[in-house]
């Protein structure tokens, strides 16, 4: 049980790095995930986040403390608990943000991490289905389709914002992200392409690669002889305990996600001191940032009622939702081959803003939350999240035991700058559908029931109707301030052998899904460790 690197965390950054890391044969390297492995068929189906969603095998089933910015509400929190983490849960989205993301990473102090730094690692994990261009990968891993199935309310629902002053645009992930169109999906043929099916089902075979599923951490291990250079991994492997230990100049990299890693960085006695003092645990090591800054994409959910047939019809109605599992089943076409989120909107909620601060996910569909049944009649769902929120929030741990979940506490809407936005976005949302392209398809508004007008109003249905998006970020926050959990290269300040490597490392949340960047960062930290072995 010895190795040059064990990686934490199967998810969307922790495949990438096995593939990466392992591709020189000269390295033994352990990949540990809690969850178990994806068979799950309805892992590989488009469609199939409604069956693992809420799901225990395939999902940790986190949910956040009651928050006061919600009305008190406490949210279900779902990440992936398989091999490729929530790559395998989510809603298929592949996007990479805007260029000021990034280029303001580096400006906070963090050198390499410009969008002319990042641009290339996108492209190399990418196998855009166009072919390689200037801003696309054409030979990686993970497959990036375009969406066809264009239907009459989709197409009225982008002609919307294009009225509303929103270009229409074939690409996002292009020069500008601002602009109407559809999502391109991970995935292809039908299936869906998680970090899992991209990046470890090529290498399934390389004998210098161990991965133990159903492998949950429980603590780190340090050298007995240098309090601050970690040396190992405790775990649970089908419930017995295990060691694994790395090499003399090997490393542990933590890459179990917003909530995974800085819960076993507090179980392991690293972070703020009365944190682990009230959980139970002994300080170790003094890291004030660990759990903190917490970032999340809150989303605004809006359903209407439409006069045009939706998926709501067929799914509802017997024949046509085995009809919809017929083409699947023959054709790897339909419905079940796609994400249900299908339009993306990427638009600024006021005049004079440089960039879009709101993004919409449109579905020709509605339910109360994903995973439930279809609303009873032809329904859409509109909804709309701020891009940059400034509220942060924190996840700690109350408990010196592995198996009790930390407290999230996200502190939703607490910034009065997310309050206005959040304001102007239902605003936009409603403007779009008097439309003269969307208006003749209304029939009524089903979500918020309460016909809220004036600003507070708007405020505080936002605050009663809300939902996370499922991209949580930045509890282990990269930079050069007191907050800082890592410096520029992953590295946990003040400790050797340890670093972490996944969305809890970006210092302000990126502007639009975040399984994409979190693949990206995963290319990075491969990089920069073989780089620094050498």
């Amino acid at each position: 049980m010895s190795f040059d690197y064990i990686i934490v965390g199967a998810g969307s950054a922790g495949c990438v790095l096995a593939n990466r890391l392992s591709a020189n044969r000269n390295l033994r390297v352990l990949l540990l995930e809690a969850g178990g492995r994806d068979l799950n068929p309805w892992i590989h189906i488009p469609v199939g986040y409604f069956k693992t969603l809420h799901n225990p095998k395939t999902d940790w089933c986190y949910k956040t403390e009651p928050d006061p910015g919600l009305n008190n509400r406490a949210l279900d929190w779902p990440r992936g608990k398989t091999l490729g983490g929530s790559s395998s849960i989510n809603g298929l989205l592949y996007v990479r943000g805007q260029k000021q993301d990034y280029d303001g990473w580096a400006q906070m102090g963090n050198t390499g991490w410009g969008y002319d730094d990042v641009l290339p690692l996108f492209k190399r994990s990418e196998s855009f289905e166009d072919g390689a261009d200037d801003l696309h990968g054409g030979e990686g891993g993970l497959a990036v389709s375009r969406i066809r199935a264009k239907s009459e309310i989709a197409e009225a629902f982008i002609g919307a914002a294009v009225e509303m002053g929103v270009p229409r645009t074939e690409d996002y992930n292009g020069e500008d992200q601002e602009g109407a169109g559809y999502f391109h999906q991970t995935a292809r043929n039908g299936l869906r392409s998680s970090s899992a099916r991209a990046f470890l089902t090529p290498i399934k075979r390389c004998d210098n690669l161990v991965i133990h599923s159903h492998a949950h951490a429980q603590s780190l291990i340090f050298a007995s002889d240098a309090p601050k250079t970690v040396v190992g991994v405790r775990y649970l492997r089908d419930g017995q305990p295990t060691d694994a230990r790395v090499r003399s100049g090997g490393e542990v990299i933590l890459s179990a996600g917003a909530i995974g890693s800085p819960q076993i960085l507090e179980l392991s006695g690293i972070g703020r001191g009365d944190i682990l003092q009230s959980a139970g645990v002994t300080l170790r090591h003094e890291v004030p940032g660990v759990g903190e800054t917490l970032q999340d994409h809150l989303q605004i959910r809006l359903v209407y009622e439409v006069t045009v047939p939706t998926l709501n019809d067929a799914i509802n109605r017997l024949l046509p939702r085995i009809g919809i599992g017929l083409t699947y089943i023959l054709r790897r076409k339909g419905p079940m081959s796609l994400g249900a989120s299908q339009v993306a909107i990427f638009a600024k909620s006021m005049p004079g803003l440089e960039t879009p601060d709101i993004q919409f996910h449109f579905q020709p569909l509605s339910a109360d939350k994903p995973g439930l049944e279809m609303h009873p009649f032809s329904g859409i769902t509109s909804s709309v999240c701020q891009l940059r929120p400034e509220s942060r929030g924190h996840i700690h741990i109350h408990s010196p035991r592995a198996a009790d979940y930390p407290k999230i506490v996200p502190n939703y809407l607490s910034a009065p700058a997310d309050q206005m936005c959040a304001v102007s976005a239902m605003k936009f949302a409603r403007a779009m559908t008097r439309t003269s392209a969307l208006a003749p398809f209304i029939v009524r508004e089903h979500m918020p029931d309460t016909n809220p007008q004036t600003d507070e109003q708007l405020l505080d249905c936002a605050r009663s109707i809300s939902q996370t998006i499922y991209h949580p970020t930045s509890t282990c926050r990269m930079g050069q301030d007191s907050q800082a959990v890592v410096d520029d290269r992953l590295r946990v300040r003040g400790l050797q052998g340890l670093r972490v490597a996944d969305a809890s490392v970006m210092p302000a949340i990126t502007s639009g899904n975040t399984n994409a960047p979190t693949i990206m960062i995963g290319e990075k930290a491969s990089d920069m460790i073989l780089e620094d072995r050498r």
